[in-house]
C-alpha cells in the first residue's frame, strides 16, 4: 500500500459526493481501501462492490442496507429487510431514506464499479444521493462517467471529482511502490518505467512483480512495454476482449498511428462511425484519450498501443505496410507532412517518403522546424539520401542547419549530378529546392553577388512555388529579400538596404511565417543599430522574444539578435547588463555557420572586458577574433577593428613592444586604415610620445575612418588627440578635441571613447567650460567615478616616464539600465537620475512622449512619469520652462547650439520654435 495523502485529503473533504473515475487498473479500489484504513473509518464506512450480480435492483439495495447496518451509526438506524417479491428498488431506497433521517454522525457509503449498475439502479442511486441526510456521504468509483445527474451538486460545490490524471502515480509514488516490493532502480530506469506506464498503477505494479528477483532490472526497464507477458494478459482480458468485433478491428488497424481521428479510423477500417467509437472508448475508460477540446483527435495509452501493435502483427502481418501507406497519403493530403513521412518510412516506401519530405521541406524550414527535418532524414538509408536528387537537396539544407557548410556543398553537388533522375514533372520544383538551399548556403558565406543573383531567380520562380504549395511564392520572396538585406549588411555594413528587410518582414507577417519574421527582425536589428541604438536594441529584443516563444533560441539568428542588444549595452557603458546577452550570442553562434557574426562577438567581448578592466580576458577574446579574421578574406572592416582593439589590450597590459611588433607585421594598406591609426596613436601616447600620436592621427582629418557610419572611431580618435594635446600642455586644443568627441557621441550614443580612454581630469575641466553637452559629460563622469571606476588619464604621461594602462575594476552603473545620478549644482530641489537625464535631452525637441518612449525603448507612461519628475526637481510647470531652467543650469546646450539627442538616430530631432 502506498499512502497517497493528497488524494486521501480530497476523499475526506467537505463535499457530500466524491466520484473516482479511471480505467481498469488505475488503483481506484486500492485507493479507497487504503484511505479507509489510513483515516480510521472502518466503523463508519459501508462498502459495496457493484459487480455483474448486483445489477438486480433488489439484490443491490439489500447489499447497501446490509453494509450500512454494519457501521456503528447505522447499526441502530437501518432495519433488517427480508427478501420479498413485492419489494422493488424504489421501495428499498425510500425505506433507507426514512431509516437514515435521524443520522447525526457522518457515515460514508462507498460504491465500487458503479459503471456495472443498470439504468434503473442508477436512477434509484441518484434519488438516494439527492435526498440523503447531511450525515450520509457518498464515494462512487467507476471506470467511466455514469449518468447520475450530479450537475447541481457540481455547481453547488458539493461534488469532488478524482479522475484518471489524478490517479496516475507520480514518479515519487512509483519509486515508493518499487521500494515496497524490494526493487531498487536507478533514476533513469525509474523515469523510463514511469514514462512508459504513464503512471498507470496496474502497469507499475505488474512491472514491480516482474522485477522482483530479476537479474538485470535496468535492461528490463529499458525493454518494458505493453507486449510484456503480464501486462499484455491484463490488457487483453480487462480491455480488448471486452470490446465488440468492429471496435477491436478499429483499435488494431489504427494502432499504427501516434494519433487518430474519425476520418483516419474510417479509412483504415473501411467502416464508418469511427469518431463515435473513439469517443465511446474514452468515455468507457478503455485507455483512449482525447487530445483536443472538441474530442476529434485521440491517442492510446503507450502500453495499450504496444499490445494492439503486437496483436496486429500476430493476427494480420500482411496488412501493416498497407495501413502505413494509407495513413501516409491521408496525412500528406490533410497538411500533416511530418507524420506522413514517418508512415511512408515505416512502410519502407523510400521513394514515397523522399517525395513527401521534398514537398514538405520549404514549409518546414520556413516554420523553423529544422530539428524535425533532421530527425526525418535520419530515418532514411544512407544510399537513398545520396541517390535521390531531391532528398540530397534536403540533406544539404540539414547539413547547413547543423553547421557543416562543406557537407552541404557536397550534397548540393550530388543533387546536381543526379538531376536527370528526377521525373520530368518534378524537375522545375527540384530546381526551386536547389535554388533555395544554394541561397541559404551563400547567405551564410556572406557571398553578396551570389545571393543577389539567386534571390532574383527565386522570385522569378514564384509560379513554380505556388503550384507546389499555395502561397509559397510569397514566402520565398520574403526569404529572398531578407537574405539580400542580411548579406548586404555583413558585406558592406552601411549600404542603405533596410528596405529589403522591411519588405521581407512584412511579407513574412502577411504569410503567417513567424520564423521568417524572426530571422528578418534579427537581421534588421543589425541595420537599426547603425541608425539608432534604441531601435536596434528594440528589434533585437523582439527577435529574441519570438525565439523564446517558439523555441528557436539555438538558431543562429537568435544569437545575432542577442549580439545586437549586447553591443548597444556595451557601447552605452553597461557591461554587466550586456553580459547575459553576449553569453547567449556566444552559445548560439559558431565560426563554421556564422563566421562574421562570431568575429563581431569577439570584438564586443574584447570591448566589454576592457570596460571592466579585465585586460587579460579582453586580449584572449581579441586574439581569437584576429585568428578568425585571417580565415575570412574580404571582411576588412571588422578585421581592422579587431586588430585595433587587440593593440589597445596589449597596451593596457604594458606589452608595448609586442603591440609595436604586431602593428609592424600588418600589411601597409592595413596600417593605413583609420582604426589601426587610432591604435598606433594609443601606443605612441602610452610610450610617452604625444607628438608621434598626433602624427599617427593626422591623416584622419583628410580621410576619416572607412565605414564609420556614426563616427564611432572618429570619436575615439578625438579623445586620443585630446589626451595627446593635454600631455603637450595645449589645454585649448585638448578641450576642442573633447568637444568634437562629445558631438559625435551625443549623436550616436556611443560612450566607449570615454570608457576606453578614461580622462576624468579632462572631463572635469571641460565641464567647467560652456560645453554644449553638459548632461552627457555629467553622465560619463558618473560612470567613471562609480564604484571601482577609472580614476584618471589612462594613457600618456606628458613626456615623462611612460605609464601603461593598468588592470582596473569594472565600470558600473548606478543601477540596472540607468546611468548613476549625476552631481548637479543648485538650485535643483533633488538630484536628477540617469534615466531622467536621458529624457531631459529630448525635451528641447518637438518629439511627443510616445515618440521619446520609442527612442528609449520604454513605455509612454514611464516617459510621462519622468517628465513630471523633472518638472518637480527643476521647479517648473511646463516643458518650455524645464528646458530653459536646464539650460541655465548647464544641463542642456544653449539654444543656439545644434539640437541633438543622445542616440537620436538618423532621423534627427526637430527643435521647438
Amino acid at each position: 500500500m502506498i499512502a497517497r495523502l493528497e488524494l486521501f485529503g480530497r476523499l475526506g473533504g467537505p463535499a457530500r459526493v466524491t466520484v473516482v473515475s479511471g480505467p481498469a487498473g488505475s488503483g481506484k479500489t486500492v485507493l479507497l481501501r487504503s484511505w479507509i484504513a489510513e483515516a480510521g473509518l472502518a466503523g463508519r464506512a459501508a462498502c459495496v462492490a457493484a459487480g455483474q450480480e448486483e445489477r438486480d435492483p433488489q439484490r443491490f439495495w439489500l447489499s447497501v442496507a446490509g453494509a450500512l447496518r454494519q457501521t456503528d451509526p447505522g447499526a441502530g438506524l437501518v432495519r433488517a429487510v427480508s427478501v420479498a417479491p413485492e419489494l422493488d428498488g424504489w421501495a428499498l431506497v425510500e425505506g433507507l431514506l426514512k431509516d437514515l433521517a435521524p443520522l447525526a454522525d457522518p457515515v460514508w457509503l462507498l460504491v465500487d464499479d458503479v459503471h456495472e449498475l443498470g439504468p434503473e439502479v442508477l436512477r434509484q442511486l441518484e434519488l438516494l444521493v439527492m435526498r440523503a441526510p447531511d450525515g450520509l456521504r457518498f464515494v462512487l468509483a467507476a471506470r467511466h462517467d455514469v449518468r447520475l445527474g450530479l450537475h447541481r451538486l457540481r455547481l453547488e460545490g458539493e461534488l469532488t471529482e478524482i479522475r484518471s490524471a489524478d490517479l496516475s502515480f507520480t514518479r515519487g509514488e512509483a519509486q515508493a511502490l518499487f521500494q515496497s516490493a524490494g526493487v531498487e532502480l536507478s533514476g533513469p530506469a525509474l523515469a523510463q518505467l514511469h514514462e512508459q506506464t504513464e503512471g498507470w498503477a496496474a502497469g507499475l505494479r505488474l512491472a514491480a512483480l516482474s522485477l522482483t528477483g530479476h537479474p538485470d532490472p535496468e535492461r528490463f526497464a529499458a525493454e518494458f512495454s505493453g507486449s510484456e507477458r503480464t501486462v499484455a494478459g491484463y490488457l487483453l482480458e480487462e480491455v480488448l476482449e471486452r470490446q465488440s468485433e468492429p471496435v477491436r478491428r478499429l483499435l488494431l488497424h489504427t494502432s499504427v498511428l501516434d494519433r487518430v481521428n474519425g476520418q483516419l479510423a474510417d479509412l483504415l477500417t473501411g467502416d464508418a462511425g469511427g469518431e463515435a467509437i473513439l469517443q465511446d472508448l474514452e468515455d468507457a475508460g478503455a485507455f483512449v484519450m482525447s487530445l483536443d477540446s472538441r474530442r476529434s483527435w485521440f491517442r492510446y495509452h503507450r502500453l495499450f498501443a504496444d499490445l494492439l501493435q503486437l496483436e496486429l502483427r500476430r493476427s494480420a502481418p500482411g496488412e501493416v505496410a498497407g495501413l502505413h501507406y494509407a495513413a501516409a497519403g491521408w496525412l500528406a493530403r490533410h497538411g500533416y507532412p511530418v507524420e506522413a513521412v514517418r508512415h511512408a518510412q515505416a512502410a519502407r516506401g523510400w521513394p514515397l517518403a523522399a517525395r513527401l519530405l521534398a514537398d514538405a521541406w520549404p514549409g518546414l524550414y520556413l516554420d523553423g522546424q529544422s530539428a524535425a527535418v533532421h530527425e526525418l532524414l535520419a530515418g532514411f538509408p544512407a544510399e537513398t539520401r545520396v541517390a535521390d536528387a531531391e532528398l540530397a537537396v534536403v540533406a544539404a539544407a540539414d547539413e547547413l542547419a547543423q553547421g557543416s557548410l562543406e557537407a552541404a556543398e557536397r550534397f548540393l553537388t550530388l543533387a546536381g549530378r543526379n538531376a536527370e533522375s528526377v521525373p520530368a514533372g518534378r524537375r522545375e520544383y527540384a530546381r526551386l529546392l536547389l535554388g533555395v538551399v544554394r541561397l541559404l548556403l551563400d547567405r551564410q558565406r556572406g557571398n553578396l553577388p551570389a545571393v543577389g543573383e539567386e534571390a532574383r531567380e527565386l522570385q522569378a520562380m514564384a509560379e513554380v512555388a505556388d503550384a507546389a504549395q499555395p502561397g509559397l511564392g510569397a514566402d520565398l520572396s520574403a526569404l529572398a529579400l531578407i537574405s539580400v538585406g542580411s548579406t548586404e549588411f555583413w558585406a558592406t555594413a552601411f549600404k542603405d538596404d533596410e528596405r529589403c528587410l522591411e519588405r521581407g518582414i512584412a511579407l513574412a507577417r502577411q504569410g503567417g511565417r513567424p520564423y521568417l519574421e524572426f530571422t528578418g527582425l534579427a537581421h534588421q536589428a543589425l541595420h537599426e543599430f547603425y541608425h539608432s541604438f534604441a531601435r536596434g536594441a528594440e528589434r533585437g529584443r523582439q527577435a529574441a522574444e519570438l525565439a523564446e516563444r517558439h523555441g528557436w533560441t539555438d538558431d543562429p539568428a537568435a544569437g545575432s539578435a542577442c549580439l545586437v542588444v549586447a553591443v548597444v549595452l556595451v557601447w552605452q557603458g553597461q557591461p554587466d547588463d550586456a553580459e547575459p546577452w553576449l553569453e547567449r550570442a556566444e552559445r548560439t553562434l559558431t565560426a563554421d555557420t556564422q563566421p562574421v557574426a562570431v568575429l563581431a562577438s569577439r570584438l564586443v567581448r574584447g570591448t566589454l572586458e576592457l570596460e571592466r578592466g579585465r585586460n587579460v580576458a579582453a586580449l584572449a577574446a581579441l586574439e581569437a577574433g584576429e585568428l578568425l579574421a585571417r580565415r575570412l578574406p574580404g571582411q576588412r572592416y571588422p578585421a581592422a577593428r579587431i586588430r585595433a582593439m587587440l593593440v589597445h589590450s596589449l597596451v593596457r597590459l604594458g606589452q608595448a613592444k609586442r603591440a609595436g611588433q604586431f602593428l609592424a607585421g600588418l600589411r601597409e594598406q592595413d596600417r593605413e586604415r583609420g582604426e589601426i591609426r587610432v591604435a598606433a596613436a594609443v601606443l605612441r601616447l602610452a610610450q610617452g610620445d604625444p607628438q608621434a600620436a598626433l602624427a599617427a592621427l593626422a591623416p584622419l582629418r583628410e580621410e576619416p575612418v572607412l565605414e564609420d557610419y556614426w563616427g564611432f572611431w572618429q570619436a575615439r580618435a578625438e579623445m586620443v588627440e585630446a589626451l595627446a594635446r593635454d600631455a603637450l600642455g595645449d589645454a585649448e586644443a585638448a578641450d576642442a578635441a573633447v568637444e568634437r568627441a562629445l558631438d559625435l557621441s551625443e549623436r550616436s550614443g556611443d560612450l566607449t571613447p570615454f570608457l576606453l580612454y578614461p580622462a576624468s581630469g579632462l572631463l572635469e575641466r571641460h565641464a567647467r567650460h560652456r560645453t554644449a553637452h553638459a548632461a552627457l559629460v555629467a553622465a560619463i563622469r558618473s560612470l567613471l567615478a562609480g564604484p571601482g571606476g577609472y580614476g584618471g588619464t589612462a594613457i600618456g604621461n606628458g613626456g615623462r616616464e611612460p605609464r601603461m594602462w593598468e588592470d582596473n575594476p569594472p565600470v558600473r552603473r548606478g543601477g540596472p539600465g540607468e546611468i548613476a545620478s549625476a552631481r548637479l549644482p543648485a538650485p535643483l530641489l533633488e538630484p536628477i537620475s540617469g534615466s531622467e537625464i536621458r529624457v531631459l535631452r529630448y525635451l528641447p525637441t518637438n518629439l511627443t512622449a510616445p515618440e521619446i518612449a520609442r527612442e528609449l525603448s520604454v513605455s509612454t507612461n514611464t516617459i510621462k512619469t519622468q517628465i513630471r519628475s523633472l518638472y518637480a526637481k527643476l521647479g517648473t510647470h511646463s516643458r518650455a520652462e524645464a528646458v530653459e531652467s536646464a539650460r541655465a543650469l548647464g544641463l542642456l546646450a544653449p539654444a543656439s547650439a545644434r539640437a541633438g539627442g543622445y542616440g537620436n538616430g538618423r532621423r534627427g530631432l526637430r527643435p521647438l520654435p
